[in-house]
C-alpha cells in the first residue's frame, strides 16, 4: 500500500483564503482550510513486524474524541473506534475533539481513505507562536477551548469497496489493508503531523503556503528554519526536494539524540514529501514507521511510537527561533492610536518578518526620547499628557541588529468619560435601555450565570434584579438567556407596562417577560414550535427554527409588536399579539418583488414606533466569503402605520459602490426632532472585513455622512445614534462623533467584549453611555 497525503491541494495552494473569526481587536484569531490526506494502496504485498496494541479494559484516555459516521457498516466501526481510542492514549485535550466519518466510494480505486483536519489557526490565544498555524484539535487543545464549534476538528472518508481486515489483534493478511493502521496514520496527520509546505514542478518554485509549527521544527542542513526560507522561492523549492531534518528536542531525544530525517526526496512527491520520516531510515524501524510514507498490504501499526509521540510533544512548545543573516526590514503600517494619558501604538512586522527572526521591537517616544520594547503589536504607551502631541517611531530587532526606524502618525492623548460600576457581576454583552415610570432602566445579560438581570435608577441609586436564568419555577427557565434583548414600554390607563424580549440560547427561541409594575409573566414567543417553516410558506405559524440571533420590539397603538431573524431560514420574521395571542409573518429575505430582498438578513435589526407607524432597519447581505465574512451587504429600511404584514413598505437605505465593500456590520434607529435618524458601518477594500466607516442619515432627504477614525483605530460595534452624537467601538474602545463637527471624542479607555452592544442612557437630565466595560455593567459620564 502507497500512502500519498495531500495536505493542502494544488487549489488551496494557489489561493489560500485567510480570514479572522473575530474582526476586531490586536488578536485577530487566524483560520485558513487544512487540505485533505489521501491514502493509496499500490499492489504491493509485504509481511512485516506487527506492534498490536495491548488492549485494556480501562482506557487512561487523555483526550474525549467523539465520533459521527454517516454510513459506516457496523464491522469497520470497531477498528476505527480503535485507532480512535489509541489517540485518545497519546494525545492531550481537555477540549472535545469531534470526528467525522464516512463511508465513501471513491472515484479512485487506489484511495483507501483520506482525512483533513478541517482547518488551521494562527494568532489564538494559547498559541505557542502565533505566527504560525496549528490544526483545528491541537489548535484547540492549546487554546483551551473550541475556536470554531460550527466545524468538526478532524474529517475521513474511508473507501467503502478496499479489501479491509477489520481484525484488532494485529495479524493482518499480506492481501488486505489493516483498518486500524491507516485510520490511526491519517489520525496523525489530521491532529497536527503537516507542513504547509507546497512545490510546483514545472517552477520548481517551493512555497509555505500557511506555516505550520511542523514547518518550524524542520531544518535545512546549514541550520536555518524550512518556516523561514523566501516564499515563494526557488531557493525554498531546492530545500523541500533536499535535506530537511526534524530540530525538536523531544523528537530528537526518542532518536537517541540524533535528529530525525525527513522524507525529501529529489524529485517531489505531492502530499508524501517533508510531512512523513524518511521512508529509508524508518520503514524497517516496526513502531516508528507508522508516519513513513509508504505502507503496504499487511504491514500492522497500532502505536504512534516514541519518535511521533516526541514530534507531537515538540508542536505543543514554542519553536525556538532560527539563524538572522540580515537585518530584519522596517516594521508596515504604523499607527499611532489616542488614548487616555496613552497611546496605543498598532504595527504590522516587516516584509520579511518569516525568515528575518525578529526577537522584539523598539518603540520610541520621539518627544520625550523614552524606549519601550515589546514582542508584537499592539504597545499601549503609558504616562503621556492629554492634550499634547506625541510621535513615536518603531524598529524591529534580530540578532544581527534593527531595522531602519519606522515613524508614526502624529497623535493627541484626551480623556476618556468617568465611568461608575453599576453590576460588577455581570459582563452585559447584550444590553437595552428605556425609561420605564421616570426611570432609567437598563436589561443586560450576565453571561456568566447565563441570566438576564434589570437594573433600575430610583433615588440616585441603582437597585439590581435577575430577571430569568435562575429559576425554573413561575414561567421562568435554568436555560441560558443571556443573549440579545430588546425593551419596550408602554401605558394602558394607569398600568405601565415594561415589555422585554430576550434569547434562550440553550433552545435558541424568543422569549417574553412582561412587567406591570408588580408581577412579572413570561412565555416563549416562537422557536418552540413542531417543525421550522420554510421561508416559501406565506402563512406563518409558531415554528421551529432558531430564532435567537436578534430582536427588536416595538410598540404602536397600544399592540405588542416583535421583529427577529430566523437563523435557519436567514430571513425576517414578525410577530404581533393581537387580541392574546401571537401572529407571525414574514417581514423580509424571502423574495425579490414588491421591494423585497432574498438577502440574508437581519443579523443586526432595531425597531422604533413613531406616531403609530413601525420603523425597521436591518442588515441584508448578499455574498459571504468561505469563512462567513460579508464580502456583499445592504442596509434596508421597512415602516408599515398599521398591524397587517400587506402594509409593509420597503427601501435600501445603503449598498455597496465601486468604493464600498460591504455595509451594515451592526445598525441603529433615533425619533428626533429631525425625524429618524440612522446609522450603520460601511468597509472598504482597504480594510475588509472590518469596517473603517461610520455612516448616519436622517431619513427626511438628507445626503449619508461618512466619518472615519483612523487614530481611535478599528471600527466595530456597537452603534447608537442620538441627535447630537453617534455612538461605535474604537479598538475595542468606546467613542463618540460629534454631528457638529464630526470630530471624535474618546468615551472609554478600557475595553468591551468584542460584539458587546452600548447605548445613550439619560441619567439626571446628562446623556451617559451604558455598556459592558471590562466584563462589567459600566455608566460613563462625561
Amino acid at each position: 500500500m502507497r500512502v500519498r497525503t495531500f495536505l493542502i491541494s494544488v487549489g488551496l495552494c494557489l489561493s489560500v483564503l485567510v480570514a479572522p473569526v473575530s474582526n476586531v481587536n490586536a488578536l485577530e484569531v487566524k483560520v485558513a482550510p487544512a487540505g485533505w490526506a489521501y491514502i493509496y494502496a499500490t499492489g504491493v504485498s509485504v509481511q512485516s513486524p506487527a506492534t498490536p496494541r495491548a488492549y485494556a479494559t480501562n482506557i487512561d484516555r487523555k483526550s474525549t474524541f467523539v465520533p459521527t459516521y454517516n454510513n459506516v457498516p457496523q464491522i469497520a466501526k470497531e477498528s476505527i473506534q480503535s485507532a480512535i481510542d489509541i489517540w485518545s492514549e497519546n494525545f492531550i485535550s481537555a477540549v472535545p475533539i469531534n470526528v467525522s466519518v464516512a463511508w465513501t466510494k471513491s472515484p479512485d480505486d487506489s484511495i483507501l481513505a483520506s482525512a483533513s483536519a478541517k482547518n488551521v489557526f494562527a494568532n489564538f490565544a494559547g498559541a505557542p507562536d502565533k505566527t504560525l498555524y496549528y490544526a483545528s484539535a491541537l489548535a484547540n487543545a492549546l487554546a483551551g477551548k473550541d475556536l470554531d464549534p460550527s466545524e468538526p476538528e478532524l474529517e475521513i472518508n474511508v473507501t467503502s469497496d478496499a479489501a479491509w481486515y477489520y481484525g484488532l489483534d494485529g495479524k493482518c493478511p499480506f492481501n488486505k489493508y489493516d483498518l486500524v493502521s491507516v485510520i490511526l496514520h491519517e489520525m496523525a496527520h489530521g491532529l497536527g503531523f503537516m507542513s504547509g509546505s507546497y512545490y510546483d514542478p514545472a517552477t520548481k518554485v517551493g512555497r509555505i503556503v500557511q506555516p505550520t509549527p511542523f514547518d518550524a521544527y524542520t531544518q535545512l542542513p546549514d541550520g536555518r528554519r524550512l518556516v523561514d526560507m523566501p516564499s515563494p522561492s526557488l531557493e525554498t523549492g531546492t530545500a523541500i526536494t533536499s535535506t530537511l531534518y526534524w530540530t525538536g528536542e523531544n523528537g530528537v531525544k526518542a532518536n537517541n539524540g540524533v535528529k530525525p530525517l525527513l522524507y525529501t526526496p529529489a524529485r517531489y512527491e505531492f502530499g508524501s514529501s517533508v510531512s512523513h520520516l524518511d521512508e529509508k531510515t524508518f520503514s524497517g524501524s516496526a513502531e516508528n514507521a507508522v508516519m513513513t510514507p509508504n505502507l503496504s498490504a499487511g504491514e500492522v501499526f497500532h502505536l504512534p511510537g516514541a519518535i511521533v509521540l516526541g514530534m507531537f510533544a515538540d508542536l505543543r512548545l514554542k519553536p525556538p527561533a532560527g539563524k538572522a543573516y540580515a537585518l530584519p526590514g522596517p516594521v508596515q503600517n504604523i499607527r499611532a492610536l489616542v488614548g487616555d494619558k496613552s497611546a496605543i501604538i498598532k504595527f504590522d512586522p516587516p516584509a520579511d518578518f518569516r525568515f528575518s527572526q525578529i526577537e522584539n521591537y523598539e518603540i520610541e517616544n520621539l518627544v520625550t526620547n523614552e524606549i519601550v520594547n515589546a514582542n508584537e503589536s499592539p504597545v499601549t504607551i503609558s504616562g503621556l499628557k492629554n492634550g499634547i502631541k506625541y510621535t513615536f517611531s518603531v524598529k524591529a530587532k534580530n540578532s544581527a541588529g534593527s531595522s531602519e526606524a519606522t515613524k508614526s502618525n502624529q497623535v493627541i492623548p484626551q480623556s476618556a468619560w468617568k465611568s461608575t460600576v453599576i453590576d460588577p457581576n455581570a459582563d452585559a454583552k447584550y444590553i437595552a435601555v428605556a425609561n420605564y415610570i421616570g426611570k432609567p432602566t437598563i436589561a443586560y445579560s450576565d453571561s456568566k450565570n447565563g441570566d438576564l438581570k434589570l437594573a433600575t435608577f430610583s433615588n440616585n441609586k441603582w437597585s439590581l434584579k435577575t430577571i430569568d436564568g435562575d429559576t425554573d419555577s413561575a414561567g421562568k427557565t435554568l436555560n441560558n438567556v443571556a443573549g440579545n434583548i430588546s425593551i419596550c414600554t408602554s401605558a394602558i390607563g394607569k398600568i405601565n407596562y415594561l415589555h422585554i424580549f430576550y434569547t434562550d440560547l440553550t433552545n435558541k427561541d424568543l422569549k417574553y417577560a412582561l412587567y406591570n409594575g408588580k408581577s412579572w409573566k413570561y412565555e416563549t414567543v416562537d422557536g418552540n414550535g413542531l417543525v421550522a417553516q420554510d421561508y416559501k410558506e406565506v402563512d406563518r405559524v409558531r415554528g421551529a427554527s432558531d430564532v435567537s440571533v436578534s430582536n427588536a420590539c416595538a410598540i404602536a397603538n397600544n399592540t405588542v409588536q416583535v421583529f427577529y431573524r430566523d437563523e435557519s431560514q436567514g430571513i425576517l420574521l414578525g410577530a404581533v399579539k393581537e387580541n392574546g395571542k401571537w401572529k407571525y409573518e414574514i417581514v423580509d429575505g424571502d423574495k425579490d418583488t414588491e421591494n423585497r430582498t432574498t438577502g440574508d438578513v437581519a443579523f443586526h435589526l432595531k425597531a422604533l414606533a413613531v406616531k403609530g407607524n413601525i420603523n425597521l432597519i436591518y442588515d441584508s447581505v448578499k455574498g459571504f466569503d468561505s469563512d462567513r465574512n460579508v464580502t456583499k451587504g445592504e442596509v434596508r429600511y421597512a415602516t408599515r402605520s398599521s398591524s397587517s404584514n400587506l402594509d409593509w413598505e420597503y427601501k435600501t437605505l445603503d449598498l455597496p459602490t465601486e468604493r464600498i465593500y460591504a455595509t451594515g456590520y451592526d445598525v441603529s434607529i433615533l425619533n428626533s426632532a429631525k425625524g429618524l435618524e440612522m446609522g450603520w458601518f460601511t468597509a472598504t477594500g482597504f480594510t475588509y472585513p472590518n469596517p473603517d466607516q461610520v455612516r448616519y442619515q436622517d431619513l427626511n432627504g438628507n445626503s449619508i455622512i461618512s466619518v472615519k477614525a483612523e487614530q481611535f483605530g478599528t471600527i466595530s460595534s456597537p452603534i447608537s445614534v442620538t441627535d447630537k452624537k453617534v455612538l461605535f467601538s474604537c479598538e475595542l474602545r468606546l467613542c463618540a462623533i460629534n454631528k457638529s463637527d464630526k470630530s471624535v471624542n474618546l468615551i472609554s479607555k478600557d475595553n468591551l467584549q468584542s460584539g458587546s452592544q452600548g447605548n445613550w442612557l439619560t441619567v439626571n437630565k446628562i446623556q451617559n453611555v451604558v455598556a459592558g466595560i471590562s466584563g462589567k455593567l459600566t455608566l460613563l459620564k462625561p
